[in-house]
């Protein structure tokens, strides 16, 4: 495998990009999975990112043949030499094209929105994808954008086979491919992770990448009621968030933690709700046996949870550090051994930064949700213990490593890649 996922090749496809930094570029993304490529790529860049949404027009009786494509903005690129040869009625080419069109049109509302398109017209322009099998859709990308007005296009993947290389050469002014094998069977193989980009992750990277700085969405304090007992927290929920991050923090630090906070407001621009809340009163805090309390703890983590779900219809996931991480995954278990009629307690996600998912050991093997365990690659001791953890989930698991990270992710760009991840598998495993 060449790329862990798509976070991965699109850092390493942003290095080669970075020659056209001082082109002041734009990144367009072919959706779905070339999205989180393109994500990190205008994210290096400095650049503007939007999704180019383009459909081919098969020939009807073979619709693998292509005689065009349109594009958003009534871009219409058509091949007479096709539309001649293949002796179809005129009205049966244009029943494809208006097909095609209400899809286009869709498609476009769907990623985007209400936002308007980025405006090409003198740019120069770098159409991303997750990879190429024949190139035929990012042909018909290039000619889109180059007929709304791109100065120069630069098509860019992390891996395709050489003769589609060759071929996309004659559509885009540069092609960069990190790999080219000749033992090229199918994009997925390159990657160790190639789980299908659902809509509402190219919607979430979208609404972020367009968010002005600091736009940050405004937290409401609230009183969380865990069992009796009134905890103090701070809920944000962005307009028409699709879930709801409930943090999880062992030393009852988890409202006031800055890092916890910095994750939060990174998942808030993505569009997903959070509760940030203490688990431990200050007074439970001074006595140290607490915080290694985890049953306990998991317990007042899925009565805060109970009470966030009757204020907020939305899924939920966890969010746990340190200790928390435990308590969140021991929680999880037990949402997912609920009866039957209470299907809504589910948990849908998990992550732990920096955590020790092993003081959950009697439960991890219950829990279903989708877990991510993200450790600094420096922090050797919680690395060990989160892959004995991570060899007792049985659920689908990720182990990511931050390279040079320390257990407080300190290091320039430590804390930021923690956010990253944690917003992907959030959007991939826990919105609708």
């Amino acid at each position: 495998m060449l790329f862990l996922h798509r976070t991965d090749a699109g850092e390493r496809l942003a290095e080669a990009l970075r020659h056209l930094r001082g082109e002041d570029p734009v990144v367009l993304g072919l959706p779905r999975g070339g999205v989180p490529v393109a994500f990190r790529v205008a994210r290096a860049l400095g650049a503007p990112l939007d999704v180019i949404v383009v459909r081919k027009l098969g020939v009807p009786y073979h619709r693998e043949l292509g005689f065009g494509a349109i594009g958003e903005g009534g871009v219409r690129v058509v091949n007479e030499g096709i539309v001649r040869s293949s002796r179809v009625r005129p009205q049966d080419l244009a029943a494809v094209e208006h097909a095609e069109e209400a899809e286009l049109a869709r498609q476009a509302r769907r990623f985007r929105g209400e936002r308007p398109r980025v405006a090409l017209a003198g740019r120069t322009v770098i159409v991303v994808d997750d990879g190429i099998a024949t190139g035929s859709t990012a042909a018909a990308a290039c000619e889109v954008v180059r007929a709304q007005g791109a100065a120069r296009v630069v098509l860019a993947v992390p891996v395709a086979p050489p003769d589609a290389v060759a071929r996309l050469r004659t559509a885009a002014d540069e092609v960069v491919c990190l790999s080219a094998p000749h033992a090229f069977r199918a994009v997925g193989e390159w990657y160790e992770d190639f789980s299908q980009t659902p809509d509402e992750e190219v919607v979430a990277l979208l609404a972020r990448a367009a968010a002005p700085p600091g736009a940050d969405v405004r937290a409401t304090a609230v009183e969380v009621d865990a069992g009796g007992l009134a905890l103090a927290g701070d809920l944000a929920l962005p307009e028409g968030a699709g879930a709801v991050v409930v943090f999880a923090h062992g030393s009852g630090s988890s409202r006031r933690s800055p890092r916890n906070r910095a994750v939060a407001a990174d998942l808030n621009r993505a569009g997903l709700g959070t509760l940030l809340f203490d688990l431990l009163t200050p007074a439970e805090e001074a006595d140290r046996a607490n915080v290694f309390a985890i049953e306990p703890l998991a317990a007042r983590l899925t009565e805060a949870t109970r009470w966030l779900r009757l204020r907020v219809p939305l899924p939920i996931g966890y969010f746990g550090a340190s200790t928390g991480a435990a308590a969140a995954l021991w929680a999880a278990a037990e949402a997912a051994e609920a009866p039957d009629g209470d299907a809504d307690a589910g948990i849908g996600a998990v992550v732990s930064r920096g955590g020790r998912p092993d003081l959950a050991g009697p439960r991890l093997a219950a829990v279903r949700a989708p877990t991510l365990l993200v450790v600094g690659s420096r922090d050797t001791t919680v690395l060990d213990l989160n892959r004995g953890a991570q060899r007792a989930l049985r659920c689908e698991n990720r182990l990511e490593i931050v390279p040079g990270a320390t257990h407080l992710f300190e290091e320039p760009g430590a804390l930021d890649e923690v956010a990253a991840l944690a917003r992907d598998w959030f959007a991939r495993h826990l919105v609708r």
